[in-house]
């Protein structure tokens, strides 16, 4: 049973999309002669109602042939005399004519029967059964009794309009009124944290004019449809009735149609968005694991996921909009196309900085210079990396400023980053002393690397080591290095190293020559704080000196 009923969907199937195909190749390829005919025709009417249409002859064209046929139908419906059962046929050499008492209605050719598809004698007794029954209907319509039941019928939907309108009033009424009872109740404040951006007060009143509006619309859509109604219970009238509902269901029709005729367009696009959608969740997926690092490619790292995967996401919507946009209503209009050129013109002009921005992200996002948490110096800005996107980088300095730096900028600038090499080899910190000839350099060598392996955060393996960096005029230059794993501590890091330097310089009594000081060497105090002087010591005092040329040449000083 299961075979058979597999079986018979599969020929429902195939039998559903051959007549889809067949539909759509006949609709494409119709054959000629199934065309429409081009031969204007025009409407023989009688009160607004048209009975059938007719084809020019000869010289006659089709509306004035029209507009005569109706005159005299118009002028059989006014003559009381007249009976409608007495509209014959009566052949005529090439036509046949339809005769009320003598008088020829109209003429029925060769032409109009091979266009209608009928003999001649049968297309006039076709229009003739038309023309009496319209008259008869006529004449029924026009009767006092009809009259009298169009006048009973327009009060009794005067009344049930004004009943109708009666209780929309008092609905509406009850309506404001609960409104304003609910205000500060069911109707708050829409605040924002303590802003209040919408007071209860004003969406009471604007629900109040809302609830106006509406029963302003319903009214008039009521006031609408009772005149069309009245008009048609009056034979007078019943061609304006028809024009009134022609009014609003034209438009309705109109947009009706071109829903109808659009929905091929809503599902191809519909189709392509699902197709996107799920897409970009398979993709979604695929980088959130490298991103895990559960799949793995060869050269890219982890943090390229999350930014690859945007840009990936916006390549296939911007693919997807492009797909889509000639199916999407009013795309080939010029207004459309006026408007889309403005906007491309406008964001080209006005985000060309916010572009630069953008790609320097990328290219930043891909050179991996940095990454947040490191300490990095930015042309003259040092600090931590606290937040990278696509536009903007933000660094938080050592005294806790926040500096926001443009991503063109920061591609432009050299990046000096201390962080990314600090935990696998170590930050080599350092600082330079000046020290005099006189002092011997393994003690100076010693004292630094002391110095350094006091301070905190300074590693012990490797060890501090000193470079004498130059041999200056009047000092050796001594310049000590020092690890440490701890980048973002670098000022209170150097703080304490020149710390320690001072104590261990001031405790092994070496003098420290930088800042430059000049000294009398006889007569100075020596630049060592007095905690670390030896007891009992100092100041030397000076010698004075007399020359013998001057002691025994007392004139010379004059």
């Amino acid at each position: 049973m299961k075979s058979i009923k597999n079986r018979a969907h599969r020929v429902l199937r195939s039998g559903a999309i051959l007549l889809l195909l067949s539909t759509a190749l006949y609709s494409q390829s119709s054959p000629q002669g199934n065309q429409p005919s081009s031969v204007p025709m025009a409407p023989v009417m009688l009160e607004h109602r048209t009975l059938f249409e007719v084809r020019g002859v000869l010289s006659f064209p089709a509306e004035a042939r029209a507009e005569a046929v109706s005159r005299r139908i118009e002028d059989l419906s006014k003559d009381l005399t007249f009976k409608p059962d007495s509209l014959t046929t009566q052949e005529s050499g090439s036509t046949t004519d339809i005769l009320a008492n003598d008088v020829i209605v109209m003429s029925v050719t060769d032409a109009d029967a091979k266009a209608a598809g009928q003999s001649r004698d049968a297309l006039a007794k076709t229009y003739a059964d038309r023309l009496r029954g319209a008259l008869v209907n006529l004449r029924h319509e026009h009767s006092f009794k009809n009259v009298l039941l169009g006048a009973v019928y327009a009060v009794f939907a005067t009344l049930v309009l004004y009943f109708i309108l009666r209780a929309l009033g008092i609905l509406f009424d009850k309506l404001y009124r609960a409104i304003q009872k609910s205000r500060g109740t069911r109707i708050r404040s829409i605040k924002i944290q303590q802003f209040e951006l919408l007071p209860a007060y004003r969406i009471a009143e604007i629900a109040t004019g809302t609830a106006r509006l509406v029963r302003f619309a319903v009214s008039l859509v009521l006031l609408y449809f009772y005149a069309s109604l009245v008009l048609s219970f009056f034979p007078w009238t019943r061609g304006y009735a028809q024009i009134l509902v022609a009014y609003l269901l034209s438009p309705l029709r109109l947009v009706w149609d071109g829903a109808v005729d659009y929905l091929p367009n809503v599902f191809f696009i519909a189709v392509i968005g699902a197709v996107s959608f799920y897409t970009i969740k398979f993709i979604k997926v695929i980088f959130a694991e490298l991103g895990r690092q559960t799949i793995t490619v060869s050269g890219f790292y982890p943090e390229w996921a999350a930014p690859t995967y945007k840009i990936v996401r916006f390549l296939a919507l911007a693919l997807t909009l492009i797909v889509v946009f000639p199916y999407l209503p009013g795309s080939h209009s010029p207004a459309f196309r006026g408007v889309s050129i403005f906007l491309g013109v406008l964001v080209s002009l006005g985000s060309t900085s916010a572009v630069a921005n953008i790609v320097a992200g990328v290219i930043l996002t891909y050179m991996r210079p940095f990454k947040p948490g490191d300490r990095v110096q930015i042309a003259d800005t040092v600090g931590d990396i606290i937040e990278k996107n696509l536009l903007v980088t933000r660094v938080r300095t050592i005294k806790n400023v926040e500096v926001t730096i443009a991503n063109s900028m920061v591609l432009g600038s050299h990046i000096i980053n201390f962080s990314s090499s600090a935990q696998r080899d170590g930050l080599i910190l350092h600082t330079a002393v000046t020290i005099g000839y006189d002092a011997p350099w393994r003690t100076i060598h010693k004292l630094l690397i002391d110095a350094a392996q006091a301070t905190e955060h300074v590693l012990q393996e490797p060890r501090p080591f000193v470079l004498q960096a130059a041999l200056d005029d009047f000092y050796v230059h001594y310049e000590i290095n020092a690890y440490t794993d701890q980048p973002c501590q670098m000022a209170q890091i150097y703080s304490q190293l020149h710390q320690n330097i001072q104590d261990k310089f001031y405790e092994a009594g070496v003098e420290i020559m930088s800042p430059h000081f000049s000294s009398i060497r006889d007569g100075n105090q020596v630049a060592i704080p007095a905690e670390y002087r030896q007891k009992g010591y100092s100041a030397p005092v000076f010698r004075v000196g007399v020359l013998d040329r001057l002691m025994n040449n007392p004139g010379a000083r004059s």
